[in-house]
């Protein structure tokens, strides 16, 4: 989700949004390996952004209709531009501007709730998860991903790039946002009042085993740095010297024929009762 009101750390560019959509496309196996909506016809997505998850539900459960909430206008007309592209899928998807926290739907609109990297730039996970619980029928399933900052590292080690990604993290904390918050959706779920919760890490390890995939997510992982440099330069989070080194570092990385990318996220299910 992306608020109007917040300053959303990656900005709303077309370059964005594009790595937006690259980046669903590589995560895609390991999101939705255990994603199940095979008995839902109608689901919510909080935080459609640029429609690229919406476009995956779609194709994977031919059955499903989306409806898509975002905050961000340049967002929603990205995702309604995408959709536009797979008429044989739009017709099966709608999006409108609303805010997470005070969605503008019945209670038991929906049959389904779908999250992917959005709790992490809300003011207030729960108070949007008890929206999320208001709208759903009883037995909806609940699928939330998340990030979990902490666990990042690329090898060989790189001062400048690990001084930016924790400045990159204080960053969302200072603004209202948790770049943790994967670790805290078993709490938050039980919480908000959802049933048979289960979380598990996810985690993308890529060294000589998969040079290919390695060399993708690389020059991915540097569109998402990049994209907050703007951002962290106004707060005066870092220097231009620091931007230069972790720029400069990031390439030795990519160059460096043993190195080493690890992420972890953790996905969450639960049920509506």
């Amino acid at each position: 989700m992306t608020l109007n009101d917040f300053p959303y750390l990656h900005g709303f560019s077309a370059t964005e949004q594009a790595r937006l959509r690259k980046q669903a496309r590589l995560f895609e196996p390991a999101i939705f390996h255990d994603i199940d909506f095979r008995n839902a016809r109608h689901i919510l997505e909080v935080g459609s952004g640029v429609g690229a998850q919406t476009e995956i539900l779609l194709r994977r459960f031919p059955e499903l209709r989306v409806t898509g909430i975002d905050l961000n206008e340049r967002q929603l007309a990205a995702a309604n531009a995408h959709l536009a592209e797979m008429p044989w899928l739009r017709e099966r998807a709608e999006f409108q501007r609303a805010n997470a926290s005070d969605l503008p739907f019945e209670p038991r609109s929906f049959d389904g709730a779908f999250l992917c990297w959005v709790l992490e730039h809300i003011p207030s996970p729960a108070r949007a998860l008890a929206e999320v619980r208001r709208v759903l029928s009883p037995g909806s399933p609940v699928f939330v991903t998340e990030v979990m900052n902490a666990s990042f590292l690329l090898d060989p080690y790189s001062p400048n790039l690990w001084r930016y990604w924790m400045a990159f993290n204080d960053f969302q904390i200072d603004s209202g946002g948790d770049p943790f918050v994967g670790a805290k959706l078993g709490n938050l779920l039980l919480a908000g009042g959802f049933r048979d919760v289960q979380t598990q890490t996810k985690t993308v390890h890529l060294d000589n085993r998969e040079p290919a995939r390695r060399k993708v997510m690389f020059a991915l992982w540097e569109e998402l740095l990049l994209s907050a440099a703007e951002q962290l330069l106004e707060a005066g989070k870092v220097d231009q010297a620091t931007v230069d080194g972790m720029r400069a570092e990031f390439t030795q990385v990519q160059n460096d024929p043993n190195a080493v990318f690890f992420y972890s996220f953790v996905q969450a299910r639960a049920t509506v009762y």
